[in-house]
């Protein structure tokens, strides 16, 4: 099975958070050994705030066993799809939001998305597979 990893889970280990460190890192190691683990252009993005060279990002993906996926084109209009649902519901954003992409992503190529942000992801794509703390 493939494994979308968004980036808040990559995050809580780069930054060591007190709160999400160790499920994130538990969940990640435990998923990275029968799994593939997929990032794609906007998780990549996030996560690169945290580093001030691409080789030194390029390198933790690399280490962390993550291949990097292109985002399908058809993920790019479910999300314009399931944006348009959140702005119904009185969201406020103007433009298409990055989860809307990643969760778009993870839907079309039917794979599951390791996350903390269930909510989001399970109110926009109901048949999404997500794999989140239990809260």
């Amino acid at each position: 099975m493939s494994i979308l990893v968004d980036s808040n889970v990559i995050l809580d280990i780069l930054t060591v958070d007190k709160v999400w460190y160790e499920w994130s890192s538990n969940k990640l190691m435990e998923y990275s050994e029968n799994n593939k683990l997929i990032i794609n252009q906007i998780i990549y993005a996030e996560i690169s705030m945290k580093f001030s060279k691409i080789e030194e990002l390029d390198e933790v993906v690399e280490e962390a066993n993550i291949k990097c996926e292109n985002l399908p084109w058809e993920a790019g209009f479910l999300a314009g799809k399931c944006f348009i649902q959140y702005k119904k519901r009185g969201g406020s954003k103007n433009s298409v939001l990055p989860d809307f992409y990643i969760g778009a992503h993870a839907a079309i190529t039917k794979r599951a998305i390791l996350t903390r942000d269930k909510g989001r992801y399970g109110a926009y794509f109901s048949n999404l597979s997500i794999i989140s703390p239990e809260l």
